[in-house]
């Protein structure tokens, strides 16, 4: 069993050290496996497709989730060669997998400065204090949706 985590893990490093030496992105692999097979990979591809979201566990969880035709990856675990940033463990999250293991840390990434330090702080500041400044706007109208899906019949819940 631990073998065959670790040769998961070992393709998703192998991804991201062919990533670097492709020249098409940062140092990031990952693959989602299920039942004993990887089902899907993914690499940083951030500065090639113009992306900010090409993380490779988005793109690996994007990839799971068209190959088993599904928007949840129950059954699934994902390899990542990183610690995922704030943006992918949102992901992983919601593609609700079973588990996922990490190579390289957060503090690993920071040190070749990939740090989301910085994200994590600015979750804690009020809103219109952030370096981006978020203003709420036209609440009363944008509700309309929500209550719309309160009571819809035909909505699929996630």
């Amino acid at each position: 069993m631990l073998e065959d985590k670790k040769k998961f893990m070992l393709e998703a490093i192998k991804l991201s050290i062919d990533n670097v030496k492709s020249g098409k992105g940062g140092p990031f692999g990952a693959v989602v496996v299920k039942d004993g097979k990887i089902i899907a990979t993914g690499v940083n591809g951030v500065t090639t497709s113009n992306d900010p979201t090409a993380h490779a566990e988005v793109v690996a969880i994007r990839n799971a989730c068209k190959a088993l035709n599904s928007f949840q990856l129950t059954g699934c675990e994902i390899y990542t060669s990183c610690e995922p940033c704030p943006m992918c463990l949102g992901a992983i999250y919601w593609a609700r997998p079973d588990k996922w293991y990490y190579g390289n840390s957060k503090t690993d990434a920071a040190a070749i400065n990939f740090d989301d330090s910085f994200i994590y702080d600015e979750l804690v500041i009020p809103h219109d204090e952030r370096k981006i400044p978020a203003i709420q706007l036209m609440q009363e109208e944008a509700q309309e949706a929500f209550k719309l899906w309160a009571k819809s019949e035909i909505k699929i819940e996630y």
